[in-house]
């Protein structure tokens, strides 16, 4: 089991390897980063599935750096990873990156207040076959293709995705890395967050590539 610090955050998921800028300004989860640095403690980003505490009244950016906001019911799967402070402003808000490369479940719950932490246990791929990562490959490959010819207005994008990185990206890695360069709805990264095969992450995103 992983103790894990949880930052529950509405219409967002992040992936395994591919890292997680964030704005920090609520009390309780400014307190949170700093426990995880002194403590070398993980912090997952999670989607949320529901509101379960709401603010009485709207507030101003000064009265909300110092009263905490919304509190929501995380969704079971997540990324993780430990937090690297990039900046702490004047007014206490806080820049931080999370280097999310971990996929984990919650299991059960060890602290609620100020900030949840969590025991959890890692969500693995299933095990690879060697017929499987060809497959893989393959795909990889048929993807990286209709993305390059899709993009190629996107100068950008173009140099991403010619890059050696990329080029050279395990099958696996790129099968979450991939979901990074599209806007998708929340609902779907959570689905596709949850899937165990590689080769459905990337069945689902070359359905979509090709019905674009």
């Amino acid at each position: 089991m992983l103790e894990v610090a949880l930052f529950p955050i509405p219409q967002s998921v992040a992936f395994p390897g591919v890292p997680c800028p964030l704005h920090v300004f609520e009390p309780r989860y400014r307190q949170m980063v700093r426990h995880c640095l002194e403590r070398k403690l993980l912090m997952g980003i999670c989607q949320t599935e529901k509101v379960l505490h709401s603010p009485d009244k709207e507030q101003s950016r000064e009265e909300a750096l110092q009263s905490n906001q919304a509190t929501y019911k995380p969704c079971d799967i997540f990324s993780a990873g430990p937090v690297t402070l990039l900046e702490e402003l004047e007014d206490g808000r806080m820049v931080i990156e999370v280097d999310t490369n971990i996929r984990l479940r919650l299991q059960r719950e060890l602290q609620t207040l100020p900030f949840n932490i969590w025991a959890c246990e890692e969500w693995p791929d299933q095990p690879l076959t060697e017929e499987i990562e060809h497959q893989l490959q393959q795909l990889q490959q048929k993807i990286l293709q209709r993305l390059i010819v899709m993009t190629h207005n996107n100068a950008e994008l173009q140099k991403i995705l010619n890059s050696d990185h990329w080029k050279k990206m395990g099958s696996v890695d790129f099968s979450f890395a991939v979901f990074g360069l599209f806007g998708l709805d929340a609902g779907l990264k959570q689905e596709l967050l949850e899937m165990t095969e590689a080769t459905a992450r990337l069945d689902c995103i070359l359905a979509m590539l090709n019905h674009s």
